[in-house]
């Protein structure tokens, strides 16, 4: 499955509570098809306290699907679904749709 986005990756929210805000990738699961952005979707996870953990209420970042978020182009700050293009060595890249820049 061609995801098109990366780890540290600036992505924004098209759907949901978090909808408009930006974050970078912190996490790519591509079988589950899901990415964990970070401060986007904070959920509130009880623990219980373990040998050197300490117990207490925690927030952590929460994966979001594939499908709730897009790749925000550096250069045109605008969500964009990269195209992949070939250069002449062989190497893929990602090439934003509107500006034809290139993502790193």
């Amino acid at each position: 499955m061609a995801l098109g986005i990366k780890k540290k990756d600036t992505v924004v929210i098209l759907s949901g509570k978090d909808r408009g805000k930006k974050g970078e990738v912190l996490e790519v699961m591509p079988q589950e098809g899901r990415v964990v952005v970070a401060k986007v979707n904070l959920v509130k996870k009880h623990r219980k306290t373990a040998r050197e953990k300490p117990g207490g209420i925690l927030t952590i970042e929460a994966p979001l699907a594939l499908g709730k978020v897009a790749l925000v182009c550096p250069k045109c700050a605008q969500p964009a679904k990269p195209r992949i293009q070939f250069l002449g060595d062989g190497t893929r890249v990602r090439v934003c749709r509107q500006c034809g820049e290139q993502i790193l």
